[in-house]
């Protein structure tokens, strides 16, 4: 009686529901009038059609038992007529059930919904560690396989709007966290443009003003404030706004900083230092260096069937969260596929002239123990004049030297992965079905 008095919501005025239920049935009862029609003369038991009806029917369309051919197509057209009304009701049904599952997207279909909310939850369990633009391009990508996705990111972004929140209210750095809560949005494009959006001044906050943060970071700062300085609830809420697919947690909620150690033996604190060093990297550090995971990154990685790192930058975006203490130890436990992304450019000042090889001796140089057993490489080849624009910046196409990386013992996986628009960057479409291949 419970579910039966529920079920009756479904009648509910405002629900549009009602007037789609009525006219399928509408469209049911003339399929019966086009069949009563087109089989006078056959058994009708199983639909239980009284005869008075064909009566009806002929009287109103003036035929009689002579003119049965006739009949038989009238019949048949009232049978087609009939079912496009049921398909014309249900698909207005299953359209207003599916705007109201998801009304954020006026284009949805019950299909897609469904295939959002069952299909891919029951997806593989994957885990992407890094940072920076590389890793949110690849899980634009991977959200179409699977809704289990755990993004384990870097949080030692020390400039732009990130370094001033960090130093102004003792939080983490929100950048690269908020690209990688946007690039798992089911609204992407309209969460992009305002997640991304940054202010051009005007007003103040927290003494400076807010010329150069990202809205998307102030979001984030908020919740963590709401939350009482918990920045990873803070990461929850912003996630549960956004209805992420998947979920995106801090590689240690220590605050933590880079420290490098140049070919030249200098010393340079600070990540945006770092980058803008014109001396080559001779070692990364974390500082403090006994930064601690916390528990859901240890059990992500331990319950993942495949575990991505990169792609991004080598020693700002990908090592710092293997720098963090028990994170390398876990890689190697996990009985997951993992694979390295190899980076399509080099970076000026950080991996000068690096092949492919060169991003695994960097990583291995760092890390104590073997944590990847596939590598992914780029053998496809943008444009000419995108080549000219990024040799001028500095930075040349990463050569994908296969052999040796075979030499090294790792499985390579080569394949055109560009996207050719207007910066050379990874396909994300091309990217997810390489990886997601791996488990096939």
């Amino acid at each position: 009686m419970r579910w039966a008095l529920h079920s009756l919501k479904w009648l509910y005025p405002g629900m549009r529901v009602k007037r789609w239920l009525g006219l399928s049935f509408l469209g049911l009862f003339v399929s019966l009038m086009g069949v009563s029609l087109a089989f006078r003369n056959r058994p009708l038991d199983l639909l239980a059609i009284p005869n008075n009806i064909w009566d009806g029917l002929a009287y109103l369309l003036h035929f009689s038992h002579a003119q049965w051919p006739n009949t038989i197509l009238i019949g048949w057209i009232i049978i087609l007529s009939g079912l496009g009304i049921c398909a014309f009701a249900l698909a207005r049904l299953t359209h207003s059930l599916a705007t109201a599952a998801n009304p954020g997207d006026n284009k949805a279909s019950l299909v897609d919904v469904v295939y959002r909310n069952r299909f891919l939850s029951q997806g593989a369990r994957v885990v992407v560690i890094g940072g920076g633009t590389g890793l949110s391009t690849m899980l634009r990508g991977l959200k179409q396989y699977t809704n289990n996705i755990t993004a384990v990111v870097t949080v030692t972004d020390d400039g732009g709007s990130s370094g001033k929140l960090t130093r102004q209210l003792n939080m983490l750095p929100p950048g690269d966290i908020r690209n990688c809560l946007v690039a798992l949005a089911d609204s992407e494009a309209d969460m992009t443009d305002l997640f991304q959006y940054r202010f051009k001044g005007g007003s103040t906050f927290a003494g400076e003003g807010l010329r150069d943060h990202a809205f998307g970071n102030l979001l984030i700062a908020a919740m963590n404030d709401i939350a009482g300085g918990d920045f990873q609830k803070a990461i929850k809420q912003t996630s549960t706004i956004l209805n992420i697919r998947g979920r995106v947690l801090p590689s240690t909620l220590q605050h933590c900083g880079l420290r490098a150690e140049m070919a030249n033996g200098e010393i340079i604190e600070g990540e945006t230092a770092i980058v803008h060093s014109p001396n080559r990297i001779k070692r990364i550090m974390l500082t403090p260096p006994e930064a601690k995971p916390i528990d859901e990154v240890i059990g992500a990685i331990a319950e993942a069937d495949l575990i991505v790192l990169g792609p991004g930058s080598v020693y700002t975006s990908v090592l710092p969260p293997l720098l963090v203490q028990g994170i390398p130890e876990a890689l190697r436990q996990s009985r997951a596929k993992k694979i390295y992304i190899c980076n399509v450019m080099t970076q000026k000042g950080e991996t000068d002239n690096f092949t492919a090889s060169d991003h695994i001796k960097a990583i291995e140089g760092h890390v104590p123990t073997r944590i990847f057993d596939y590598v992914l490489a780029n053998t496809g080849r943008p444009s000419d004049d995108l080549l000219e624009k990024y040799a001028s910046a500095g930075s040349v196409l990463v050569e994908p030297d296969a052999d040796r990386l075979k030499a090294l013992s790792y499985r390579v996986v080569t394949g055109d992965f560009i996207s050719q628009t207007d910066v050379v960057r990874h396909n994300p479409a091309a990217l997810a079905e390489a990886i997601m291949r791996l488990l096939r």
